[in-house]
């Protein structure tokens, strides 16, 4: 069951089918829909498939693709993301950009050393 959660793909030509990579299964939007109505959930959120802007939405954003690697590889021009859920379950994103070829490391981590630090008011 595990392997079907991290590496089943969404397939929107097909509602379910053998994934080609030739493990677990694709995915279609009728799929994600009445899984949410079964289950009375209102989202699923899923990694594990580079999308170009870290998070993605499907499904009338019935389900949420996050991937957190920017640049991924070396071989992906795409920005990483995370979810935040505060306690009222309300989620949010954050983008993580690929880091500029230019900027050394040292200066990309104290970057995000300083954004992390920094808290809103």
């Amino acid at each position: 069951m595990g392997v079907h959660l991290i590496r089943s793909r969404l397939n929107f030509d097909f509602l379910t089918g053998y994934n080609t990579r030739g493990v677990s299964y694709t995915f279609g939007h009728e799929v994600i829909r009445d899984f949410l109505k079964q289950h009375d959930l209102d989202i699923v959120c899923r990694a594990h498939q580079v999308v170009e802007d870290g998070y993605e939405f499907q499904a009338a954003r019935g389900l949420v693709t996050i991937f957190s690697a920017p640049n991924y590889c070396g071989e992906f021009d795409n920005a990483g993301g995370m979810m935040c859920v505060d306690t009222g379950l309300c989620c949010s994103f954050k983008v993580l950009r690929p880091m500029n070829t230019k900027k050394s490391h040292e200066e990309a981590v104290e970057a995000d050393r300083t954004q992390t630090l920094v808290r809103p008011d």
